[in-house]
């Protein structure tokens, strides 16, 4: 028999605390990591260039880099080239993005537009979407209708596979149990599988918008006389490495404020979780 008499008893002060081992699942912030690595291969680069170990023909500084930036902003060519390119992504991506979520719904949840639009979109989906760019200019005109068209269709596809992924994840106990309370169907979507889908939805919205910028910068290269990609390729035409460098930082800032979106929306709309 065990002896539970005080004098056996564990004192409070002799107990040892178990370590909490579910860190990995709860990953903390960081601010200062990727700030020190970015700082850490400017740093790099800029040595490399400045000493000779990296050719200059192949790469400029990053200091000549930033002043090339510095000369956009104060020349006012900066935002005549950002602004088509921002209208061209915004609209396009709004197009696709929107559409895709709707048909993903819709596959998820009802039979018949399952059995029906699945083969489509799993026919559509490797098709290579700047392959079809030519395509889209014959159907929608060199102007911009043909880049919001191409932009809108490289997004619709990710995005319906995302969300009718995210759609079939849903607890099905939740839902069999909101039934049996007679909840009606359209709060069962709305209040069950909706939030519980939408950090799925959330997360194909991030590639779905990475892809629209690729596109952008692809439609742009064709009949466009500004935009990012137009002043990417015009840079390229001249072996001009500063600019061409300077505007794809400007992609790669433009594709982190996008994804900084996107965590903000995280953030706000999932902050239920914990």
């Amino acid at each position: 028999m065990v002896d539970l008499s005080p004098a056996r008893q564990p004192r409070e002060a002799d107990a040892r605390p178990v370590p909490f081992r579910g860190g990995g699942f709860a990953p903390g912030r960081n601010r200062w990591a990727g700030l020190v690595v970015f700082v850490a291969l400017i740093a790099f680069f800029e040595v490399g260039t400045r000493t000779g170990v990296i050719s200059s023909l192949t790469m400029p500084p990053p200091s000549a880099v930033a002043q090339t930036l510095w000369r956009l902003v104060e020349t006012g060519l900066l935002w005549q080239n950002l602004g088509p390119s921002l209208y061209r992504l915004a609209m396009g991506s709004l197009v696709g993005c929107g559409a895709g979520i709707l048909v993903g719904f819709a596959i998820g949840l009802f039979t018949l537009a399952r059995a029906g639009l699945v083969p489509l979109v799993s026919a559509l989906f490797p098709i290579p979407k700047i392959a079809l760019l030519p395509l889209f200019v014959i159907w929608f005109g060199i102007g911009e209708g043909s880049k919001v068209a191409l932009i809108a269709f490289g997004t619709f596809t990710p995005t319906v596979v995302a969300t009718f992924g995210a759609v079939d994840g849903v607890d099905r106990g939740l839902i069999r149990m909101a039934q049996s309370f007679g909840v009606p169907w359209l709060r069962i979507v709305t209040r069950v599988v909706l939030p519980d889908a939408l950090a799925g939805i959330l997360s194909g919205l991030r590639v779905s918008l990475a892809i629209g910028i690729v596109l952008l910068v692809a439609a742009e290269m064709l009949g466009a006389r500004y935009g990012i990609g137009a002043y990417i390729l015009e840079a390229g035409a001249l072996y001009d490495l500063e600019r061409l460098f300077a505007g794809v930082v400007i992609l790669s800032v433009l594709g982190l404020l996008v994804s900084a979106g996107i965590g903000a929306l995280e953030r706000r709309l999932l902050r239920w979780r914990g």
